[in-house]
């Protein structure tokens, strides 16, 4: 396998240190999720509908906040809104072990609204830190350290929680999250690249930046999770079903495999593959997975492919947000990114577990990955129309060219 775009893309400044950090700092935020729902059941005695309600608040909350937050990053810079953000998150978790369930839903809200914007932000310093021939594979090495970061966040969260307490568990996750601030903060990577304007600069409109194609990539963005999400209960509710729950853990572990060897494959191919079309990939593969729900192993295997598109499919859609950005709104393009990312995940959990209640198991792969390739079908026209209309350029473009010649 070709290694020269991983040794190029980190070769560049400040990019391996920005992923170094970047798999660190994300481990604690990943682990947020099952540290609340864990207080909630075990803490506060209430049931896993009220925990799956705060879950609800805190994911409105980073929804609306993110391309908020990534506005004023576009604004103000980077450290100011990291300050901001890592005080909000110390007041939420120095506070939350203390609360009851009626203060912590506004409370979680706000704690999302107010969310350390890691995701979005790292994925604004890499369009500034590697030209576009060198982004794919530096948001390939992206995406897998976000699969790292899941593998061990959550796995964590769950072993504290069960050998210490809940309680305890919330106040070590906010201190990681502090610290995570901290030193992004001390980091303070770029959010321009060095030919792009510095500072506060005239204000592009919306309607110049986005268009049905920026619309496009967004909606295929959610869908991508959408899918993920709906696995992900899925593949619990399969394995319940067959007497295998035990073996959730080695099966998840192989998906997010899977998903790591896609991802450094997807980094290291010489041409780029269309968000829409690894999409539809990602969801056609996912649909009859649940058809290998009769033993765990035959699970791990239906995985494989579905797994290895789930890192190329989040790192292109990262990659065609930052190239479809103007350098001015790349934070507020890159928060709506993350929002539509959340949103996708935030649905296709409850969706599966809807589908899965008056069914059967396997149809939460199978709805979920029809609705995925739905919204790939309904966007098609976008980039059909892009396709022809950047065709008609080049023609003109090479018509252009001969004129002269043949005068």
């Amino acid at each position: 396998m070709n290694l020269t775009p991983y040794r190029q893309a980190l070769a560049l400044p400040g990019l391996r240190s920005l992923l170094l950090v970047s798999v660190l700092a994300r481990i604690p935020l990943t682990a947020t999720g099952v540290t609340l729902t864990f207080f909630v059941v075990l803490d506060l005695g209430r049931g896993y509908g009220a925990a799956g309600l705060v879950g609800a608040a805190m994911t409105v909350g980073a929804a609306l906040g993110s391309p908020l937050l990534g506005r004023l990053v576009d604004r103000r810079g980077l450290r100011p809104v990291v300050a901001l953000t890592t005080v909000a998150e110390a007041v939420f978790w120095a506070s939350a072990p203390t609360l009851s369930l009626p203060v912590l839903l506004p409370a979680a809200f706000l704690a999302g609204l107010l969310a350390l914007p890691i995701f979005s932000v790292i994925r604004q310093s890499i369009a500034a830190l590697a030209p576009e021939d060198r982004r794919r594979p530096a948001y390939a090495l992206d995406s897998m350290s976000v699969e790292l970061s899941f593998m061990v966040g959550p796995a964590l969260a769950v072993a504290l929680a069960t050998t210490v307490s809940a309680r305890t568990t919330l106040w070590a996750v906010g201190v990681g999250v502090v610290a995570s601030g901290v030193a992004f903060w001390l980091l303070n990577p770029p959010t321009r690249s060095a030919d792009e304007p510095a500072g506060p600069q005239p204000r592009t409109p919306r309607r110049e930046w986005l268009t049905p194609r920026m619309l496009a990539v967004l909606a295929v963005s959610g869908a991508a999770t959408l899918v993920l999400g709906g696995t992900d209960v899925a593949v619990v509710a399969v394995l319940r079903a067959s007497g295998e729950v035990g073996w959730t853990g080695a099966v998840l572990t192989m998906w997010a495999v899977a998903s790591l060897v896609g991802g450094f494959a997807y980094g290291a191919v010489r041409r780029s593959f269309s968000p829409l079309a690894l999409t539809a990939a990602l969801s056609l593969c996912t649909i009859p997975v649940g058809l290998g729900g009769g033993h765990w192993w035959l699970l791990c295997l239906a995985l494989i492919p579905a797994g290895a598109l789930c890192a190329p499919t989040i790192a292109a859609t990262s990659d065609a947000v930052s190239r479809l950005a103007p350098a001015g709104v790349r934070g507020e393009a890159m928060g709506l990114h993350g929002s539509a990312v959340t949103v996708g995940i935030a649905l296709g959990a409850p969706l599966a577990g809807a589908v899965i209640d008056a069914s059967l198991p396997l149809w939460g792969f199978a709805v979920t990955g029809a609705i995925g390739l739905a919204v790939t079908l309904a966007v098609l026209p976008v980039e059909l129309r892009h396709r022809r209309e950047t065709a008609a350029v080049s023609d003109l473009s090479d018509a252009a060219d001969l004129a002269p010649a043949t005068t």
